[in-house]
């Protein structure tokens, strides 16, 4: 029986070896419509099809690459593309700094055509924090001929005077709003005389104070208030500031005032180097 078994699967076997011969070399003569043999179509299609899969992959990981490739490419070029616009912002900046400079100049150069005293451009280029005696250095000193007590002035009006003497090349400036500071003016509307002084507030509102106008006189705010030359300091006709505030007082007005110069936006003024007529004298 046991021998019967391994005889039986071996005729199996070859029975199946020679079908599949036979089908092959069945195959190997009948032709396809296209004129090639069963065989050879069977296998070129089977291998065509491999190829095709194979091309299909290699595609899609090509595009893959080239995608990633495409993004990291245009990664960098947005970041050079940032630095480039931060270096422009940066330039735009400093032109803004430069036209707000030069516009400041151009302001006194304008201001120093239309006035008849003879004037001198200086820059600032400190200032003095101590509070209610505000004072700020010029660049300009005595050698280009500023003396003491100049009066010192920028396209919106009165700064202040020349304090003290000066150095070679520099000039400390005591501003009119701070402490022990003062100008003879008149008012706009009634032409009435009073003494403006410095240090009535911390607040740029009501820095100035008007003295010496009596009750009987007009006065209304919005009223400007102009220097009358009358110190020895400060040329006639320069803005003061604006009357923001009146309240009657014993005999005389309690006037406050608006300045006319924001003092902490100085960059360029004006040293008037000629003195009103009849000057001599020092500071009210």
């Amino acid at each position: 029986m046991t021998s019967i078994l391994p005889t039986h699967r071996r005729t199996l076997s070859l029975l199946i070896l020679l079908s599949l011969g036979h089908v092959l070399l069945i195959s190997a003569q009948v032709q396809t419509r296209s004129g090639l043999p069963l065989v050879e179509s069977v296998a070129f299609s089977t291998f065509a099809g491999m190829h095709r899969t194979a091309g299909m992959l290699a595609g899609g990981l090509g595009g893959i690459w080239r995608g990633w490739v495409a993004l990291h490419g245009v990664e960098r070029e947005n970041e050079q593309l940032r630095l480039h616009i931060a270096e422009l912002e940066g330039r735009v900046l400093g032109l803004e700094a430069v036209a707000r400079s030069a516009a400041a100049l151009e302001e006194a150069l304008t201001l120093q055509s239309r006035i008849v005293p003879e004037t001198l451009a200086a820059r600032v280029i400190a200032g003095s924090p101590t509070p209610g005696r505000l004072t700020v250095l010029i660049d300009r000193g005595a050698d280009d001929g500023v003396t003491a007590d100049m009066a010192v002035i920028s396209a919106d009006g009165v700064v202040g005077r020349v304090m003290g003497e000066p150095t070679a090349g520099a000039a400390r400036v005591q501003l009119l709003v701070g402490q022990s500071a003062s100008a003879a003016a008149t008012l706009e509307r009634s032409g009435a005389g009073g003494l403006v002084v410095g240090g009535a507030g911390s607040a740029r509102e009501a820095a100035l104070r008007l003295d010496y106008v009596p009750n009987l006189v007009d006065v209304q705010p919005g009223e400007r208030v102009f220097t009358s030359g009358q110190d020895g300091i400060y040329p006639a006709g320069f803005p003061i500031g604006t009357v923001i505030e009146i309240q009657p007082g014993a005999i005389f007005r309690d006037i406050s005032v608006r300045p006319a110069v924001d003092v902490s936006r100085l960059d360029v003024v004006l040293v008037v180097l000629s003195r009103p007529p009849g000057a001599g004298g020092t500071a009210p």
